[in-house]
């Protein structure tokens, strides 16, 4: 079904080693309101949608967000790139070097795992569009927290873009549920 292109989809190219902004922004991949979760909420929602304009919507943006967490990735990779074992756990970022070495592990900005119980499913069209509404929210904030705890034009430029973009998926969730409302108030003619 994916066709995967070799390239991030907004290049991330960090010059800096800056521990303190990698433990923050690690929250957009594995934290509650991160990339990770919110495609595994779409991608599983599609199924239940019951036009395929929705469908094809939560396909559409749930792909995308696997690639933001690629992205996110990628920037936590180059923020703690030549890190030592010292700077790491003077960050907070020990047990992180215990377990993953610089390896990029998905979890919040306090450390905690991302765990499946962060996948908002119920079945219900209207509920699960008015959740990823919220959802969109409130990564958007969260991308405008991380800009604002830095003044490095190489992390803000990706993260500006991964704003902007959320912007858009709730544009689109909106429409997606107007769609659905159609859909359930139009007759059934049999």
């Amino acid at each position: 079904m994916w066709i995967y292109e070799k390239k991030l989809q907004y290049p991330v190219n960090i010059k800096t080693k800056n521990i303190e902004m990698a433990k923050y922004i690690i929250t957009q991949l594995g934290g509650p309101d991160g990339e990770l979760g919110a495609a595994m909420n779409y991608l599983n929602q599609r199924y239940t949608m019951p036009t395929s304009k929705a469908k094809a919507l939560l396909t559409d943006i749930g792909s995308e967000e696997l690639g933001h967490a690629e992205m996110i990735s990628a920037m936590v990779y180059q923020l703690l790139k030549c890190a030592t074992p010292e700077e790491l756990k003077a960050a907070g970022l020990g047990s992180q070097y215990t377990q993953h070495d610089h390896g990029v592990f998905p979890c919040d900005a306090s450390g905690v795992p991302w765990t499946a119980s962060y996948v908002g499913v119920l079945g219900d069209p209207v509920a699960d569009l008015h959740n990823d509404l919220a959802a969109e929210q409130k990564a958007r904030v969260t991308y405008e927290h991380l800009i604002n705890l830095t003044d490095d034009p190489d992390i803000i430029d990706p993260l500006r873009f991964l704003r902007e973009r959320e912007v858009v998926h709730y544009q689109r969730f909106g429409e997606a549920l107007m769609d659905v409302y159609d859909f359930k108030d139009c007759k059934k003619i049999y």
